[in-house]
């Protein structure tokens, strides 16, 4: 068996490992490309599909439980659980580096969806282009609102809430958790490095599937759904916000209008009923001078020009830009902190 602690050491100089550096590094721009160029893994054998069926056997067990214990029990079974599989995996492909490596990468890249998140957003576009019925259909998939009379200007407000609600949690977040750990690891290296590198977004992406599954305040879900709802909040706290100043500064690259992506961003963010998901949303409402509207629940931005589905195409570039930047900020940063050590 290969010793990957070889990696993780700090040589007698007190330098830290330089093959480690460069596995992270390459590990992380080798799973990002994966995500860009393939997509999702099948349905069958990706792990967020596996965690979503932890997470269902362990609900219909303590969901008995008529209290928010149920919940916490909840997190810790999928936690435990998830570990645990993580690990076997780990050790049984840790005899070889090229095969660890794989598949090291290849569940890296299916904590987050890049790929999926913007391709979504513009099919919506082009089946919007084709039929308004084709349209409500596909943004039914989006979002948890009726959409069987959405006229046009909600379908796009929709799509670009979705769109931008997701930046956080289907790419910032899982990344910037990596990258967190990544330093960690180069100030204080300890065993089995790489199994925790993974394990750290795996986690995250548990949380959130938790809290898509059971975070909403129906009678049945109610109690089992409070602990994975506030865990996820905590989670996104500081990458939705990092997420909003990264749209913001992608509105002023893009030429768009970046002063009032910041005011809305302060003025509005907190109108939403997640303390998160408004950072990038009123940010991406400030930028195009649109309302985003979800009725009965929030209105974000200033009502300044009519939505129509071209604006989808700007809440597209607005959030590539955001991501690239942010990806750039956090390589730069890792790179920063190893050359220092």
């Amino acid at each position: 068996m290969i010793d990957f602690n070889e990696l993780l050491v700090m040589n007698v100089n007190g330098i830290v490992s330089s093959e480690m550096f460069t596995f992270i590094l390459i590990a992380f721009l080798a799973s990002l490309a994966i995500d860009l160029i393939f997509g999702e893994l099948p349905g069958r054998i990706h792990p967020v599909v596996i965690i979503g069926s932890i997470i269902d056997f362990f609900k219909n067990i303590f969901i008995k439980i008529k209290n928010k214990t149920s919940g916490l029990l909840v997190v810790i079974g999928v936690f435990v659980t998830v570990n645990i599989i993580l690990y076997l995996f780990y050790c049984i492909l840790s005899f070889n580096i090229i095969l660890l490596f794989i598949l090291f990468i290849i569940l890296l890249s299916s904590s987050y969806s890049v790929n999926m998140l913007l391709k979504t957003a513009v099919d919506v576009k082009n089946d919007l282009n084709e039929s308004i019925e084709k349209a409500r259909k596909s943004v039914s998939y989006l979002v948890s609102r009726n959409t069987d009379e959405l006229t046009e200007s909600f379908i796009v407000s929709a799509v670009i809430e979705s769109l931008t609600e997701n930046i956080t949690d289907s790419y910032v977040a899982p990344v910037f958790y990596f990258f967190i750990f990544a330093i960690i690891m180069l100030i204080n290296p300890v065993n089995d490095c790489i199994y925790y590198l993974l394990l750290i977004p795996m986690l995250y992406r548990a949380s959130n599937t938790m809290d898509a599954m059971l975070g909403y305040k129906t009678d049945e879900l109610r109690d089992i759904g409070y602990v994975p709802a506030k865990l996820d909040d905590i989670l996104n706290y500081i990458p939705a916000r990092i997420s909003g100043v990264m749209v913001v500064i992608s509105a002023f690259l893009l030429g768009l209008d970046a002063k009032n992506s910041f005011k809305i961003m302060m003025r509005d963010a907190r109108k939403c009923p997640s303390p998160n998901s408004g950072y990038t949303m009123a940010t991406t409402a400030g930028a195009l001078n649109i309302q985003l509207i979800k009725k009965d629940t929030y209105i974000l931005g200033d009502d300044k020009k009519v939505i129509v589905a071209d604006d989808i195409s700007k809440a597209v570039r607005l959030s590539k830009l955001a991501i690239a930047l942010f990806t750039i900020i956090m390589i730069i940063i890792f790179t920063l902190v190893y050359v220092v050590l």
